[in-house]
């Protein structure tokens, strides 16, 4: 009986992962609780409480509102991770990012700014409620 229960519960904290294809291309913002992995082309901003996948073919022209990120395609775009963003190798960045934690390998492109830690996230969150008020 412990095992039927332990498996129930389980499933109830399961979160939904979604895929967006090579060849895929999506115009429009896409909003989810789940996780969610890019590997065709998002025209649009991507806001999720769970972590963002960019595949090595995975392209957004958006921005990226995120818990946690890793990046092995290209991101043109603002990109705000709550918790760690991970740029690999074949990463390319063109766009400001605010993260509490960032790794970065060698080969990866980055241009643009880049602010850390908690305080870094509070500024944001400021700066889009005051363009949002003008």
């Amino acid at each position: 009986m412990f095992q039927k229960m332990a498996k129930h519960n389980d499933t109830e904290n399961t979160t939904a992962i979604n895929l967006i294809g090579v060849g895929t291309e999506i115009t429009g913002d896409i909003n989810s609780n789940g996780d969610i992995r890019i590997d065709g082309l998002l025209t649009g901003n991507l806001k999720t409480a769970g972590k963002v996948v960019i595949g090595e073919t995975g392209k957004i022209r958006g921005e990226i509102d995120c818990k946690n990120s890793e990046i092995l395609g290209e991101v043109k775009g603002k990109i705000r991770v709550s918790e760690l963003l991970s740029l690999k190798a074949t990463s390319k960045i063109y766009g400001d990012i605010a993260t509490k934690k960032l790794a970065i390998e060698p080969g990866s492109v980055f241009t643009g700014s880049c602010e850390m830690g908690d305080e870094s996230l509070t500024n944001v969150s400021k700066l889009r409620k005051e363009q949002k008020s003008a």
